[in-house]
């Protein structure tokens, strides 16, 4: 009997899939081609160019001392703050390891082997990685002018379709969805089929979000996603939330493990949410750093996306060659092959500075 290996044994549907791979650090590239940390310029993972909310790390150094205790479990004080935010009952909240662990909480619940999801193409990759891991069925909607194209994702719908995931603003494309076409396509999506608003970008979003809070509270089978790690910041913490009717968040709170959230992360969460200075100026940068991709794309022929989230996506020809050419120049953007998009990069808006040494050093390169 020939002899079998542990990892024979791993269940087929994970050991299909190819890992997520996210953007490269600073300190891997710098070692790589010998540049000292801080020469090195990372644009790939949408990370706040302004760093980290003031306020969160005033509270993360008061409560520094106490990372010896387990954190509240139920996140009692963060379930509050964000409740009386949106004006909804703390028992229509729920927390994760940044919004990445609430999308595998949805996994647990209402994918596998017999049910499908519904995706755009080009939509945030992770959708399809979990379905996948779960045993689901992708039925992946072709992208109008690269964005979601609601009424085909509507039509995709079938007797076994439990989740559709909607990116607003979508990652890496940075397209964008309206109120009137979110409306509109909620009242054709059945009470009986999950609709995931995944906003990651929401409170820097470049242009006016739809109002999903509106969909959660009138409907039960509409959640709304959303994360610390972009505007406020705390994306080494890994802190989200999930806000829903109160069934549906008791669901979605059984395959929760205990002290997912730890203290940390919720001490800093709880002091950011009152950081208005810091999304305005966050809001502001990427603003400004907009406009200023979008004029020199214009100048060099690039095309690019109008895009509502802190990152543009630009075609540059050999997508990979370029992320890999630029690296070598010490600054880290993100090839976007794993989303079928080969000929294109995504840049994360980063300081003035860090934009001007990007485009110029792709200037260079393309000339």
């Amino acid at each position: 009997m020939q002899n079998k290996k542990i990892v024979d044994w791993v269940n087929a549907s994970v050991g299909r899939l190819n890992p997520y791979q996210p953007g490269r650090p600073i300190e891997e590239v710098a070692r790589e081609i010998g540049l000292a940390p801080e020469q090195v310029c990372k644009l790939a993972s949408n990370e706040n160019a302004l760093g980290v909310s003031p306020l969160a790390v005033e509270a993360m150094r008061r409560h520094a001392e106490d990372m010896h205790l387990y954190p509240d479990g139920s996140a009692h004080y963060l379930r509050r703050k964000v409740a009386g935010e949106f004006g909804v009952e703390p028992g229509q909240v729920v927390f994760g390891a940044g919004s990445n662990e609430l999308l595998e909480f949805i996994g647990h619940c209402f994918m596998g082997p017999g049910r499908s999801i519904v995706v755009s193409q080009y939509a945030f990759v992770i959708y399809k990685l979990l379905a996948l891991m779960f045993g689901s069925e992708i039925v992946e909607t072709p992208a109008v002018e690269l964005g979601h194209d609601l009424d085909a994702m509507a039509a995709a719908v079938r007797p076994d379709t439990r989740v559709v995931f909607v990116c607003n603003p979508n990652n890496p494309t940075g397209t964008f969805l309206r109120e009137r076409e979110i409306a509109a396509f909620v009242e054709k999506i059945p009470s009986d089929v999950l609709i995931v608003f995944d906003e990651a970008y929401a409170e820097i979003a470049l242009e006016p979000m739809p109002d999903t809070r509106q969909r959660v509270l009138e409907r039960d089978n509409c959640l709304m996603l959303r994360t610390f790690s972009k505007a406020y910041g705390l994306a080494g913490l890994r802190i989200g939330f999930g806000i829903g009717s109160p069934d549906l968040i008791a669901a979605l709170e059984k395959p929760r493990q205990p002290f997912n959230t730890n203290r940390m992360a919720q001490e800093a969460a709880v002091a950011a949410l009152d950081d208005r200075d810091f999304l305005t100026r966050t809001r502001e940068l990427c603003l400004q750093s907009r406009a200023y991709f979008e004029e020199q794309f214009k100048k060099m022929e690039l095309p690019c996306v109008r895009t509502a989230g802190n990152f543009i996506l630009v075609q540059t020809g050999d997508g990979a060659k370029i992320a890999k050419q630029l690296s070598d120049r010490g600054v880290i953007v993100r090839p976007v092959v794993p989303y079928g998009l080969p000929e294109h990069i995504r840049i994360t808006f980063g300081t003035m500075e860090e934009n001007q040494r990007v485009i110029a050093e792709l200037r260079q390169m393309l000339n």
